[in-house]
């Protein structure tokens, strides 16, 4: 049963994404009340942390992402667990899609761990969060993202508890990585 009913949407820009203001009246103890919001739309995504708990290495990225430039990441490089948007893609399709043109690595079997809503007061988006196991034979390209998309990504394999400890240090500084670092470490994926 919902308390909010939308009187107006109306598209401010859909430049690369599409950000709506909405205008709505919702109910709270028994009072109506008139607001407005702005919601950015830029559609689900997901995003999988890759382990190999034999090496006792995870695979991250680390690109460029102007937002983070222009609110003091002075370099403007965030290292991160690898995530694409799904396009027309269901989540698994997608996040094995993203991490053969990301990481270069196919993984044969993900799981499925969560979804979670990123930024839940201004961007529609719900992030579905998946593990693998990887291990050196999955290796079918260099990985690095697709040129036709100007990405260009660093694939990184590093130690899970260097990682780990890159959240102390700042170093990594992306939610959803250190979401999915702290599951591996609260489920003990790499049996440490």
């Amino acid at each position: 049963m919902s308390n909010v009913k939308i009187l107006d949407t109306e598209i401010l820009s859909d430049n690369w994404y599409i950000l709506k203001k909405v205008t709505f009246e919702i109910e709270h103890k028994g009072i109506t009340h008139k607001q407005n919001r702005e919601a950015y739309d830029r559609g689900n995504g997901a995003t999988i942390l890759l382990y190999n708990k034999h090496a006792g290495n995870v695979v991250l990225t680390r690109q460029f992402r102007m937002p983070t430039y222009i609110n003091g990441n002075t370099s403007g490089y965030l290292v991160e667990a690898c995530a694409g948007l799904l396009d027309a893609d269901n989540p698994e399709d997608c996040i094995r899609r993203e991490t053969e043109e990301e990481t270069g690595f196919k993984v044969t079997h993900i799981e499925k761990i969560f979804e979670a809503y990123m930024s839940p007061g201004s961007v529609t988006e719900i992030l579905h969060f998946f593990v693998a196991e990887y291990n050196n034979e999955m290796k079918v390209t260099d990985g690095g993202g697709l040129i036709d998309e100007q990405e260009n990504i660093e694939v990184l394999e590093i130690p899970f508890n260097s990682a780990l400890a890159m959240i102390q240090t700042g170093e990594i500084k992306d939610a959803k990585t250190i979401m999915l670092l702290q599951y591996a470490a609260l489920n003990n994926l790499m049996n440490l």
